[in-house]
């Protein structure tokens, strides 16, 4: 049976490892571990028994480890795993995340991950925004938001679906206010989709948003140009 080719770029980021292996073999086999994975680099991991002691990276993972039977972490531990890894592009991340999920004991800062971005405050706006939702939703929200913008006809009156025909195939726009962002759809009639009511103009859209007697749509909204820029809907009309 011919040997299936692997897919181009599933090259494993691992090419070797070792698990729980006794630190005594530095000791008596030290020529075996040498020649198993000197030269090597990648995470390494301490362990007192069985319970996760440190975690490190290396460029030499023999020397590293060898190094910590004379160090601070001497006598701390007595078994050791590693994994070898092809590239160090991503070996200081990956170091990161396994400090960060396991917290070991031995080591004095947590993993930093610098260049990514921490999603906890967009959770928390977004479950804010659901939560105001459903409680809108249970005292009558969207039929206080329909008074309103009845006593607010006027506007739509005078001015129709100004919208109409300025996106064939229709667009998204974007709004901030008090902190929080939103977002609607702008149909092909020229209606404006928002959490599931349809207005006529941008001005009633964003009045749904801000509660307020007056507002200026055009510039409370924006959309994405061609360049992918977000800008003033008054853009679209010009």
């Amino acid at each position: 049976m011919a040997k299936k080719k692997s897919p181009k770029g599933s090259r494993p980021i691992i090419t070797g490892f070792l698990e729980k292996i006794g630190a005594k073999v530095f000791v008596d086999h030290r020529n075996v571990i040498t020649d198993l994975i000197k030269g090597h680099q990648g995470i390494y991991a301490l362990y007192k028994n069985d319970r996760l002691y440190y975690v490190g990276l290396a460029s030499n993972l023999r020397n590293r480890i060898n190094q910590h039977l004379n160090d601070r972490h001497q006598g701390k531990w007595t078994h050791f795993s590693l994994y070898i890894i092809r590239k160090a592009d991503h070996i200081k991340e990956l170091e990161s995340v396994v400090m960060r999920i396991a917290d070991p004991k031995g080591n004095r800062v947590r993993g930093k991950l610098n260049s990514s971005k921490n999603l906890r405050w967009l959770l928390k706006s977004r479950l804010k925004q659901e939560w105001e939702k459903e409680i809108n939703d249970i005292i009558g929200g969207r039929e206080k938001i329909q008074k309103i913008l009845k006593k607010r006809s006027k506007i739509t009156k005078k001015t129709g679906r100004p919208l109409k025909g300025l996106f064939k195939n229709g667009k998204a726009i974007y709004a901030s206010y008090k902190g929080k962002d939103y977002k609607a759809w702008v149909c092909r009639n020229g209606t404006i989709k928002f959490e599931g009511i349809f207005y006529d103009a941008p001005s009633t859209a964003g009045l749904a948003i801000t509660k307020k007697k007056t507002l200026n749509g055009w510039s409370f909204w924006s959309y994405k140009n061609d360049s992918g820029n977000l800008v003033q809907l008054s853009r679209a009309r010009k």
